[in-house]
């Protein structure tokens, strides 16, 4: 049976690390703070919104919401609200929920938060501190998620064979950049990888980012390997939320492997707490 790499005590440790920060910024009077933009009433926004709101009131983090109706708001007047916070200096971190409902451009709209507010990695301006390795910005949170759990349980990343299945700006291009930065050798697959079942089995470690339920099989698995599984999807069927591994069908083979839930979804929400702290730091240097 494969150790279970569960997030919730990652979590609870990045959590913990950021107390002191936290009191030391009050000391100097500054008031860490995240604003969430949310447009409409969407379940899996509101989830996430309840989620980093308990996770940044339990660490002293000051929590705003700005709501806006999916009927009434056009695009001039929700970058007006994201202008409006990127200009507060009471506002560290600005978090905009997407995907935005048609016709909202995502893109035109994270691109107004500042690149030094962007603790998501929204915008182009995180992504490129993040692709090229330069620093600066804020990585995803949830790649930044995959790396916290690996580093919590001790997986070695110097030198080690990692595949990457997924190669979105959200999450798989991001993750891949950040295991390069820890001297990883990477290979990233997607759906057009001809032998996709061939470049996983040669992995030390496997992260899942594909965006499909059950895309990594036994056939991908081999003993000693480690599995991130950093998918979420819903199964209508089993009612219940699954990863993009096949779990009850790779778990017996590989040596440790993330759950679906509790596993990389659990950290989010701390990193995000992270770098809201590191973007008030920022401020006072």
């Amino acid at each position: 049976m494969a150790e279970l790499l569960r997030g919730a005590p990652v979590a609870r440790a990045i959590a913990e690390g950021l107390a002191p920060r936290v009191d030391a910024l009050r000391a100097r009077g500054v008031e860490p703070r995240l604003a969430v933009v949310r447009v409409g009433e969407r379940e899996d926004d509101l989830a996430y919104e309840r989620a980093a709101e308990r996770r940044c009131l339990a660490a002293g983090i000051a929590f705003q919401r700005v709501v806006l109706e999916a009927d009434g708001v056009d695009q001039a007047s929700l970058e007006g609200a994201l202008d409006a916070l990127g200009a507060r200096g009471d506002v560290h971190g600005i978090l905009l929920l997407r995907p935005l409902p048609a016709p909202l451009d995502d893109a035109a709209a994270a691109a107004r938060v500042p690149a030094e507010k962007d603790v998501d990695c929204a915008g182009p301006a995180g992504l490129l501190a993040t692709l090229s390795g330069r620093g600066g910005g804020f990585a995803s949170c949830t790649a930044e998620s995959a790396l916290a759990i690996l580093d919590h349980y001790g997986v070695p990343l110097d030198g080690a064979n990692v595949t990457v299945v997924g190669r979105s700006l959200v999450i798989g291009r991001p993750v891949s950049a950040l295991l390069l930065a820890r001297d990883a050798t990477v290979t990233t697959c997607h759906t057009h990888t001809r032998d996709l079942a061939a470049a996983c089995r040669a992995a030390d470690v496997i992260v899942a980012a594909a965006g499909s339920p059950a895309a990594i099989g036994p056939g991908c698995a081999r003993p000693g390997q480690v599995v991130v599984d950093v998918g979420t999807n819903w199964d209508a069927a089993a009612g219940r939320l699954v990863g993009d591994v096949d779990f009850d069908a790779v778990e017996p083979i590989v040596s440790a492997i993330t759950p679906v839930p509790g596993g990389v979804g659990a950290v989010t929400t701390a990193i995000l707490a992270r770098h809201v702290v590191e973007a008030a730091e920022r401020t006072c240097r």
